[in-house]
């Protein structure tokens, strides 16, 4: 008997102290997504494999985009829900940080990224870019026409055969706000000669690159992963980075950024998140997938179709903190430039253009049926 009791007594002290432990929560981090979603996705699949935190993400919608899930996080600030945003821009970044929504985090895995892609109180690290680049029909355009200059738009040879997007959001507002910050009378310059020179202002970079790719228009401005998506299709065209000698504007590269959210409920697994996401293969990886991505850091290897920020030659300077604080002011001025003008969304006047056609076909259909059906 004493041996049973002997034995059971450590048994029963076990099974207490088992009872009254407090189970182990599962680590969790919650994440907005900028980043298309077929592109983003696995990255953060695989983060929760490696790390075994489990990632709650949720991603942008065309309806949305980047502006909608920006708003959503600033909604939030009294009470937030999330912990990182991954964000495929850097001007929205800014405002939420002039907003007071995100907390400084500095990541060891950022060491290496250099320093015009950080903030340089730690509010957002910036990887993974797309550069602003003239995306060119070779059908249309000879070897000794091809445009190197942002300027080969105003150039009246071009006139109503080149395209951009209306300069309201993501990178095409953000390349406008970062030339009016550089100098605001030069950038009035370059959008007057613009308006002038008719160029055909779009809904989107996308549709700049389908109707460029299509002979609709000779070239115009897109982004790096809208050009690799033509370039994969196999269409008929080229990509310039502009403005890349000694002494001119520069390319523009724009890169994704990553922040931590103040007051985060997940903080210490949204920074290991953060440092997973800024190491080197992921921006290898980003830039050899579909979209293209090109790393900020010197020392990626990258697929031949990608150009580094070192590897083009002069590089825009850009203030990010005055584009956020500005976008806004620059976003109004240059749509009224262009409203004032009288220039038309060119796909809404399309689309009206195709919407009178059918009506006219329609009622033709309507009377020639009646016609053949009248008794004789």
């Amino acid at each position: 008997m004493i041996h049973v009791r002997n034995t059971l007594i450590p048994v029963s002290t076990l099974l207490l102290a088992l009872l009254a432990a407090p189970l182990r929560a599962e680590e969790v981090v919650r994440v907005f997504v900028s980043l298309d979603e077929e592109h983003s996705r696995q990255v953060l699949d695989d983060f929760e494999k490696e790390s075994g935190i489990r990632v709650e993400a949720t991603y942008d919608t065309e309806a949305d985009k980047t502006v909608g899930l920006v708003r959503k996080l600033i909604q939030q600030k009294s009470n937030p829900v999330t912990d990182v945003y991954w964000n495929n821009e850097i001007a929205t970044t800014i405002k939420l940080k002039l907003q007071g929504v995100l907390q400084p985090y500095r990541s060891p895995s950022a060491a290496e990224i250099p320093s015009e892609f950080k903030d340089p109180e730690g509010y957002w690290t910036g990887f993974a870019a797309r550069a602003r680049v003239l995306i060119v029909n070779t059908e249309l355009v000879k070897p000794d026409e091809m445009p190197r200059s942002m300027w080969d738009l105003c150039d009246p040879r071009w006139k109503g055969k080149v395209a951009m997007a209306r300069p309201e959001t993501g990178t095409t507002a953000a390349h406008a706000s970062a030339l009016y910050t550089l100098d605001e009378a030069k950038a009035d310059q370059y959008f007057e000669k613009l308006i002038a020179n008719d160029v055909i202002w779009l809904t989107g970079n996308g549709h700049v690159m389908r109707n460029v790719s299509s002979g609709l228009y000779a070239f115009g401005w897109t982004d790096t992963d809208d050009f690799r998506v033509a370039q994969l299709k196999g269409w008929p065209v080229t990509c310039v980075y502009p403005d890349a000698g000694e002494g001119e504007e520069g390319v523009l590269y724009i890169p994704n950024t990553l922040v931590l959210i103040k007051g985060a409920p997940h903080p210490e697994a949204g920074k290991k998140l953060i440092d997973w996401l800024l190491r080197p293969e992921i921006e290898a990886r980003l830039a050899a997938s579909a979209t293209a991505q090109i790393p900020v850091r010197p020392n990626v290897k990258v697929p031949d179709h990608v150009r580094r920020p070192d590897q083009v030659g002069a590089i825009m300077k850009v203030d990010w903190e005055r584009v956020g604080r500005d976008w806004d002011r620059w976003v109004d001025h240059t749509r009224s430039r262009i409203d004032a003008a009288g220039a038309e969304n060119a796909e809404s006047t399309l689309t009206w253009i195709i919407v009178a056609v059918g009506a006219v076909v329609l009622i033709a259909v309507v009377v020639l049926k009646r016609a053949t059906s009248e008794p004789t």
